[in-house]
């Protein structure tokens, strides 16, 4: 039982907008203030008025989206902005963000194709936001950095776990994801409806609240370790109290309620049916925002209370409520049960229970307040089954004989449609959709919803909107195909045979050595101290030069001989493969390589894929050529190129194709065709490299590694580059979550240090996405010396 000190009541109310408050969130400047966000389109800035204790002045309103508004976070104060920024998300698939000082936005972030309903914001300036069009987006200064696909349905909740670069993202799939440097890395399921709001505990926990009517507390490990239930309807929103344990929930059984110790404590009613939106200030006093358009503060604190005359205004709004039992708020009604006001003399046992009784032909709704010991009332309740026709609705100061519910594409009630009998319902229709700033091509739908619905003087319930942005069928992730595992060894085995890759990937022996070859490119003294960086930025790019013609070419000519008949390859074709190994191999060589030599290489990658391996291998020798690098990457033939080694790269496929094709990416970055193929298409060729890290073959790795690297090293010095940035960031990191190899761990290192070299917000974006403390345990590794000292020398440029 809590004491009635201990109890929250009003501090004050707010008419603060026209249309309903649908984000609020505690500002970073001034001291105790907050943002406010609605589907009048503005966002305002709330602060406390010195003079009067408990209420709030509008400081700031700020226009900048073409439609509703629907949430709102801020961005720490940094050195450019002291006072911090604020982000809004809505209906136009818009963020804007402001500044305190001025009413437009400082810039708009564009790239969401449906509402964008919900926004967190990480350290280091980024943003992640969620929308309708199923996908999550990660932001940095004015650009998207990546976009999170993997939701089937509406992104309604996301957040930043904001110690290791984690985030969550809830759904209308019922599923919550976890993701890490922009891959999926867990999945939540145990919600049994849309997944509406998320809120952190700590590193290790959060809470969520669904549709479903509950709350659950998970750990990011993906156990739930606990269920909350109190509210009877969808609950939109939670905060947690700084404590880390207790926490408040709002929802669509017009209530805010107040958890301590796992348990619903106080239960607040609001005269308003769609509470959408809370938060804890500074204080520790709670702001709610409703579909009323009124924000209202409440409050533990004695010295900030409302008011006398407040509090009873505030209770005498209540009590005129009129509550529609079809909400579910209030369970089945049948008045010729219910008791009468004598039913009220005997006091409630919880906080929050509610007690129809009978008053006349009318059923009016208590609830029991703890604190005042008393039972307060809530409102009028129509639609008792004896009247069902004879009640009129009030809405908005006026009777109608209905009130509709018109669910407007927000998986939640959604906007009041008044109507009577006598008017016209396309004439009602065309004024509620231009009310709502809907589009008029629903002006059918609503109209005959109308007519549907009034034949019998029986509410019905909002249709199925046919506009549901939850659709997205079950799309490819990334990340999600297993791929075959467990083949640490080559496929290829037997003494003296030709393993593709077999030969070594360059040991290190001494300090002075070239880091990738071995060889003594770097000779010029031989203690170097470690504060030389003879690691990154990497431009030149490596490459995989090392040739066994001999074996290639006699493991060419066995397969050919096994090989079916429509697949053996003629004589003059396999001279022609010959002098071509030959002549590409031998990099001195002056002769140029023929048409006919460049074509039947290109006819012969395309063997099957049990016996292509050494043609692949003679393709990634070729591609090195001057020549054979115009022809193949160059034009229409670049893409074909690019989409057949893709092709070979795919998770199921063989491990030595992958690994040759890997490094013939590699080495096409030496010509500069090829350098422009890779470029364009480095998207679909990092995914897919990425999904590689799968397969546990540390060959494969080191190639892959290597081809990071060669990306990073294009992109080094290009800060409008950030896009291409962040995905090299991204593959990498999520690589060495698996790598093993020192080598493919070295050359990651190296990667990750060329990508961040020399661009501030490149740095911001490593930051935020947890890589020091990924990495940090590589600095101490000593053999070989280069991973920890190239380690440490990355970890110096994020300090």
């Amino acid at each position: 039982i809590m004491s009635g000190s201990n109890s929250f009541r009003l501090r004050c109310s707010l008419a603060a907008h026209e249309m309903d408050v649908r984000g609020l969130a505690a500002a970073s400047f001034p001291h105790g203030a907050f943002v406010s966000v609605s589907r009048d389109r503005t966002a305002r800035v709330w602060v406390p008025n010195p003079s009067e204790n408990q209420v709030f002045t509008e400081m700031h309103c700020m226009n900048g989206h073409s439609n509703f508004v629907s949430c709102v976070c801020i961005i720490a104060p940094n050195e450019t902005y002291p006072r911090g920024l604020i982000a809004t998300g809505g209906h136009d698939n818009n963020i804007c963000v402001f500044s305190l000082d001025r009413p437009d936005p400082l810039f708009t972030l564009k790239g969401h194709k449906n509402t964008v309903c919900t926004l967190s914001a990480g350290k280091f300036g980024t943003i992640l936001s969620g929308s309708w069009d199923t996908t999550a987006k990660v932001w940095l200064g004015e650009k998207c950095m990546m976009t999170l696909q993997g939701h089937s349905a509406a992104v309604w909740a996301v957040v930043i776990l904001p110690e290791q670069g984690l985030m969550l993202s809830g759904s209308a799939d019922k599923t919550i994801k976890l993701w890490k440097a922009g891959r999926c890395e867990n999945t939540y399921t145990g919600h049994e409806d849309c997944v509406r709001g998320l809120a952190v505990i700590s590193d290790m926990e959060f809470f969520s609240c669904s549709n479903d009517a509950s709350i659950r507390r998970w750990m990011v490990t993906g156990e739930c370790v606990q269920v909350y239930y109190g509210h009877t309807n969808y609950i939109y929103s939670l905060a947690v109290f700084p404590n880390g344990q207790d926490f408040i929930s709002t929802g669509e059984d017009r209530t805010l309620r107040i958890w301590r110790k796992g348990e619903c404590s106080q239960t607040i009613r609001l005269p308003a049916q769609s509470v959408w939106c809370c938060c804890i200030l500074p204080d520790g006093d709670i702001a709610v925002g409703a579909s009323d358009g009124i924000i209202r503060v409440f409050t533990e604190s004695q010295e900030r209370v409302a008011s006398a005359q407040d509090l009873q205004a505030f209770e005498d709004e209540l009590s005129k409520a009129i509550i529609d039992p079809k909400t579910g708020d209030l369970g089945d009604i049948k008045i010729e049960d219910l008791p009468g006001r004598e039913h009220l003399n005997e006091p409630g046992n919880r906080d929050g229970q509610t007690r129809l009784i009978k008053e006349g032909s009318n059923v009016e709704a208590y609830q029991w307040s703890m604190s005042d010991g008393r039972w307060v009332k809530i409102g009028d309740v129509v639609g008792g089954s004896s009247q069902q026709n004879s009640k009129r609705v009030m809405y908005e100061g006026k009777e109608y004989d209905f009130v509709f519910s018109i669910d407007v594409n927000e998986g939640g009630p959604g906007l009041k449609l008044p109507y009577n009998v006598t008017d016209d319902p396309w004439l009602t229709a065309h004024n509620f959709l231009e009310k709502n700033d809907l589009s008029p091509m629903f002006l059918d739908q609503v109209a005959n919803f109308i007519i549907e619905n009034t034949k019998g003087h029986t509410l019905g319930p909002a249709p199925t909107s046919a506009t549901d942005p939850f659709t997205g069928a079950g799309r490819y992730i990334p990340g999600s195909g297993g791929g075959d595992q467990g083949f640490g060894a080559d496929p290829f085995t037997g003494g003296g045979r030709y393993i593709p890759g077999s030969e070594s990937t360059g040991r290190v022996s001494s300090s002075g050595a070239d880091p990738f070859t071995g060889g003594s490119a770097y000779s010029s003294s031989s203690a170097l101290k470690a504060t030389t960086n003879i690691f990154f930025p990497n431009t030149d790019g490596v490459m995989f030069e090392q040739a066994n013609t001999t074996q290639i070419l006699g493991k060419l000519r066995e397969l050919n001989n096994a090989a079916p008949a429509d697949r053996k390859l003629s004589d003059a074709a396999l001279d022609s493969l010959e002098k071509l190994l030959h002549l590409v191999a031998d990099q001195k060589s002056q002769e140029q390589p023929t048409a006919e030599q460049i074509s039947v290489l290109w006819r012969t990658s395309h063997w099957p894929e049990d016996i292509v391996f050494p043609v692949l291998d003679i393709l990634r020798l070729a591609v090195r050529h001057p020549e054979v690098n115009a022809q193949l990457c160059g034009g229409t033939e670049g893409s074909s190129l690019c989409n057949h080694l893709l092709g070979l790269m795919s998770p199921e496929g063989r491990p030595a194709n992958q690994m040759l094709a890997l490094r013939t990416l590699c080495n096409c970055f030496s010509g500069s065709h090829g350098r422009a193929l890779l470029l364009g298409q480095r998207d679909a060729v990092l995914s897919r490299s990425g999904d590689l890290c799968a397969v546990s073959n540390k060959n494969i790795h080191v190639a892959l590694a290597t081809l990071v690297l060669n990306y990073a090293g294009r992109l080094y010095g290009q800060p409008t580059e950030i896009e291409a940035k962040a995905q090299c960031l991204s593959v990498a990191s999520t690589a060495l979550e698996v790598v093993q190899d020192k080598e493919a761990i070295f050359r990651l290192l190296v990667a990750l240090g060329t990508t961040v070299a020399g661009d501030s917000t490149a740095k911001d974006l490593a930051r935020s996405l947890g890589v020091n403390s990924q990495i940090s345990k590589y600095a101490r590794v000593s053999d070989p010396a280069k991973v920890g000292e190239c380690c440490r020398l990355v970890l110096d440029e994020l300090q």
